[in-house]
């Protein structure tokens, strides 16, 4: 991406802004992405619920819960991961545990950091219409539903 090399030349610092902004809503979409994957539904999602634990992926709500869990718990969680199918623990179990544990909504507000700390590095650029509009984003990434 081209942000970082043609403003750097006009803003002190702004080629590690321009890679915070590349970086941090990108994360912060990624883990929106994840607890989506476990809470919306498969008509909102527009694919089956718990793909991604369906496809042995641990995200950073699953970590969460993880290091968090009682030794059945955990096997439970580890079970769907190793076997990529809900044999035997239905996905309600799995979030009854990350909502035990505040898994979610720990994820959730480390993707409102992430967003934050974007727009931190946004600020620091001089007022534009483009700074205007990139302010807008990194809301928007963590505030969608689908």
């Amino acid at each position: 991406m081209r942000i970082g090399g043609n403003t750097g030349r006009r803003h002190h610092g702004a080629g590690t802004a321009a890679r915070a902004i590349r970086s941090r809503p990108g994360n912060g979409l990624q883990i929106v992405d994840d607890v989506l994957d476990l809470t919306a539904s498969e008509s909102v999602l527009g694919k089956p619920v718990a793909s991604d634990l369906r496809e042995g992926k641990v995200t950073m709500a699953v970590i969460h819960a993880l290091e968090r869990c009682t030794p059945l718990e955990r096997k439970q969680i580890e079970t769907i991961l190793r076997d990529r199918a809900f044999n035997g623990v239905a996905h309600a179990d799995i979030l009854a545990i990350l909502n035990r544990y505040g898994s979610l909504e720990y994820a959730s507000k480390e993707a409102t950091g992430y967003a934050e700390s974007a727009r931190k590095a946004i600020c620091t650029f001089p007022d534009s219409e483009i700074k205007r509009a990139l302010l807008w984003a990194p809301e928007f990434v963590v505030a969608r539903e689908k």
